[in-house]
């Protein structure tokens, strides 16, 4: 199991995100990205090629130190600062109000509690900050949601913790966001692995939710 999780999937979760329909998302929701910008499930880096030029220095958060050493290569060409850091989202080492931009592409579905992790993001964005996202998730035909429950259980134990079944606008607006501007639709493939959720959001004017449990 070690050598699957450490050497085979790694491999496997680069070739996967390189996939060429994935760019154009990617242009829209990281090229977009402003100021200190922390990306959250940076992977093998497979986002930085596509930050514009109102992006300063970039933060990437991942709990893989394979992805993350694909990623230094990656950083090694980038024309802004990068920093690596491996962690897991749901217990960011940064202080609060301390990003413009938070970015995540295709990560949530894998994030063991993607609602702390949501919060985490919440609370370290400054005041007038935008979370910036696309991920795949629950469509919404009833006949794709039923294979999508059916088949989660046993697709996250070969595929890192992958969730096909997390509706994303829902986990984005509980966490105490304010979605601006969605889109969603599918990508060609299985229906049950494609339906998208792209967009931009930014801290609700409400209270904020509870942070969640640290256990440092």
């Amino acid at each position: 199991m070690a050598i699957y999780s450490h050497h085979i999937l790694p491999r496997m979760i680069n070739w996967v995100m390189g996939q060429a329909m994935l760019a154009e998302a990617r242009a829209r929701v990281a090229g977009l990205a402003r100021g200190r910008v922390l990306e959250i499930g940076i992977g093998s880096g497979r986002n930085l090629p596509f930050y514009g030029a109102a992006a300063g220095e970039i933060v990437g958060v991942d709990p893989s130190a394979e992805l993350l050493a694909m990623a230094r290569q990656a950083a090694a060409q980038s024309p802004r600062p990068v920093s690596l850091v491996e962690q897991t989202a749901e217990r960011l080492p940064f202080e609060d109000d301390s990003f413009d931009t938070v970015v995540v592409t295709w990560s949530l579905c894998s994030i063991p509690d993607p609602s702390a992790a949501l919060t985490e993001a919440r609370r370290v964005l400054k005041p007038g900050g935008e979370l910036r996202f696309v991920e795949h998730g629950l469509a919404p035909a009833p006949s794709v949601r039923r294979w999508q429950r059916r088949l989660t259980p046993l697709w996250s134990r070969c595929s890192g913790g992958c969730h096909l079944d997390r509706k994303m606008d829902d986990l984005i607006r509980a966490a105490g966001f304010e979605i601006t501007d969605l889109t969603e639709s599918h990508l060609p493939g299985p229906k049950i692995m494609t339906f998208m959720y792209e967009g931009t959001a930014v801290p609700s004017g409400g209270a904020a939710p509870p942070p969640p449990q640290r256990a440092w």
